[in-house]
């Protein structure tokens, strides 16, 4: 991994949500291939990106929309993956399997999400000149159109699942409200020493964009215990999940640059991290939220790394309940390793770009500390985890 570039994370209707998810994954694609002075565009063999969507401006194939608007080549391919929350980091995986084999040399990775622009759809009537009225359903999270083959109890919204998990392992609203101030405390602390100025390409000119953004947009440097203590619960009357304790809505891209051995040789770069290993695995649909508990034990023992090794981890905070579920489940893990810039609760959580960040997070926390082991995780709906270890 040579390098890593996002864009700052826009707030739902805030100040991205004018920009088109195109000119997003445009507009990173075009700063990676810019920080790599001696990177021969038409070198790279294809561009994976990650994008939970798709049903709008995406327009299906973003990635390849994204090639031509940032002017690479037209010889350079790209394709979309799709793993809801974990797209992006699908995307890394995809692109490191490709150079594995041999089938490129050099690939983009990334994501791609714009919540706030996620269109409504309107399905076809099953037949012509339909006589009733017709319902438009949001694409911008959960479950829609849901097949009426699925069981009731694996079709339950997010929210609720979280709350599953905090039953499940007892965690309090006052620990997920603690667990949510800390994200926020130390994502404000690491923009305010100048951590993510390394990783982060302020947005600016692009069409759509109301004012320039250079830092993430709903990091709350001045909340509280008490203010967050304050908010309504989301998903359940007697519940403890609450808006304050749970990743916003947003929008996004991020982009890495990945080359074997003779790619890196030609751009005359160290590179920021090493891909070890992945894994990924299913779980029941309803506790998606602990996902990333057996695909991290499975990546770590494929890189023969233990939890021990880690110097930093990223893990997604959908849910401050889910993390801190996963947490419960991995007593041999040092919790001080678990986000220390902050997580998506503070940060944002542009579903197909998050597993891009948490990757490239990961790679320059390790090039920045010299040297180490990392991974990076996320739960995904419907029941599923990923997991990416990196080394340096």
């Amino acid at each position: 991994m040579v390098d890593a570039v996002r864009t700052p994370i826009g707030k739902y209707g805030g100040a991205l949500s004018g920009v088109r998810p195109d000119d997003l994954a445009a507009h990173v694609l075009r700063a990676l291939v810019a920080r790599t002075p001696d990177l021969d565009p038409a070198r790279i063999g294809d561009v994976f990106f990650g994008d939970a969507n798709g049903a709008g401006e995406d327009n299906r194939d973003v990635a390849r929309m994204a090639v031509l608007l940032a002017g690479l080549p037209t010889s350079v391919p790209g394709t979309t993956v799709n793993r809801l929350c974990g797209s992006g980091l699908e995307a890394v995986v995809q692109a490191y399997r490709a150079i594995a084999v041999g089938d490129v040399s050099v690939a983009v990775a990334g994501g791609v999400e714009s919540m706030s622009r996620a269109p409504w759809v309107l399905p076809k009537p099953e037949r012509a000149f339909p006589a009733g009225h017709q319902q438009m359903v949001s694409t911008t999270l959960g479950w829609r159109l849901v097949n009426p083959a699925m069981p009731p109890q694996w079709t339950i919204g997010l929210g609720e699942g979280a709350e599953l998990i905090a039953d499940k392992h007892g965690i309090t609203r006052e620990a997920q409200d603690a667990f949510a101030l800390a994200s926020h405390r130390k994502a404000a602390a690491a923009w305010e020493r100048g951590l993510y100025d390394g990783e982060v390409t302020a947005v600016d000119g692009l069409p759509g964009v109301r004012t320039a953004l250079t830092r993430d947009e709903c990091v709350r440097d001045n909340t509280s215990l008490e203010a967050l203590g304050k908010l309504a619960t989301a998903f359940k009357a007697d519940g403890t999940v609450t808006a304050g304790n749970s990743s916003p809505l947003n929008d996004g891209a991020a982009a890495l640059l990945l080359t074997d051995e003779d790619g890196l040789a030609e751009l005359g770069r160290e590179p920021l991290a090493r891909i070890g290993a992945s894994a990924v695995v299913g779980v029941e649909p309803y506790l998606f939220g602990l996902g990333p508990v057996d695909a991290v034990h499975r990546a770590l023992a494929r890189a023969g790394r233990t939890f021990a090794d880690l110097h930093t981890f990223e893990l997604n905070e959908a849910f401050a309940a889910q993390a801190l579920g996963c947490l419960a489940e991995w007593p041999d893990l040092d919790p001080a390793v678990v986000n220390p810039r902050g997580g998506a609760i503070a940060l944002g959580h542009p579903l197909g770009a998050s597993g891009a960040r948490l990757a490239g997070s990961v790679a320059h926390q390790l090039a920045a500390a010299g040297g180490g082991t990392g991974l990076a995780a996320l739960c995904i709906g419907v029941g599923q985890g990923l997991a990416l270890v990196l080394e340096r």
